[in-house]
């Protein structure tokens, strides 16, 4: 008989350490979030960077801060000549707090943590004590009569926090990766055509008169379907108008026929 399988939870509650662990996991989350808040804020406000150019006006080096430390001074000195000879330039810009990877990273890293933690707690007891059974449900096939709603509590029951955590991570990465994938595409966009804007421009025309030919066209078949309804029409009223006097023709001919059987 295999022995069943222990529970995380009786671990904790039969060393009474469940609430030790509780209080280090809520700790340990508290520091990861200041640590995330922290590394965020440090990517925003004023950026400050030191550029140096030849008399040419061409980019040489390129450092942050304001001056060069007396290691970058020695090392540019032993690879570019005098520092005398160069030109520097103090180059200043505003970051905005990055809201978008702070909240990414707030949900996402924690989340993504607890899954991995639980993730490998779950396969070190399976790979330990097997699979668990599956016991057979008590009404494998439902009635008729339970209807819509008892099907969507089944649903809802079957979903784990598994299933929610993948979601949640998930939902974090496309928040992460759609923006930037757009803002790519258009930065892109906008470099070809700001580059090929001659054939941007002849393509565009081009489009634009197709698409008025085949307007066109499709309007001029429409008045022509419209003329031909109306001469075919035309053509039924003669026709039925011809017809309606033709059979008091037919009756006064025959009555003014002499009789054959006399």
């Amino acid at each position: 008989m295999r022995p069943e399988k222990p529970r995380l939870l009786d671990f904790f509650e039969s060393n009474h350490h469940l609430k030790l662990v509780l209080s280090l996991t809520v700790l340990f989350l508290l520091i990861l979030e200041t640590l995330i808040y922290l590394t965020a804020a440090s990517q925003a406000g004023q950026r400050t960077r030191l550029i140096i150019t030849n008399t040419e006006g061409q980019k040489i080096y390129e450092t942050t801060g304001s001056t060069l430390s007396s290691y970058e001074k020695m090392v540019f000195e032993s690879t570019f000549g005098p520092l005398d000879r160069y030109r520097m330039h103090l180059q200043t810009e505003e970051r905005p707090f990055p809201f978008r990877a702070w909240l990414s990273a707030a949900i996402g890293v924690p989340v993504g943590l607890i899954l991995i933690i639980a993730f490998a707690i779950k396969a070190f007891l399976n790979l330990l004590y097997g699979e668990p059974e599956r016991h057979p449900e008590a009404n494998p096939h439902p009635m008729p009569q339970e209807g819509r709603l008892t099907s969507l509590f089944e649903i809802f029951r079957g979903i784990s926090v598994f299933h929610v955590g993948v979601l949640v991570v998930i939902g974090v990465v496309l928040f992460w990766m759609v923006p930037n994938l757009l803002g790519d595409f258009g930065r892109v966009a906008w470099a070809f055509l700001k580059e090929y804007k001659i054939l941007v421009f002849g393509g565009a025309l081009f489009l634009a008169g197709v698409l008025i030919w085949i307007i066109y066209l499709r309007y001029r078949l429409s008045k022509q379907v419209l003329e031909n309804q109306v001469e075919i029409e035309k053509l039924r009223l003669e026709y039925h108008r011809t017809s309606e006097g033709r059979p008091l023709e037919l009756l006064t001919a025959s009555q003014t026929e002499p009789r054959s059987d006399a």
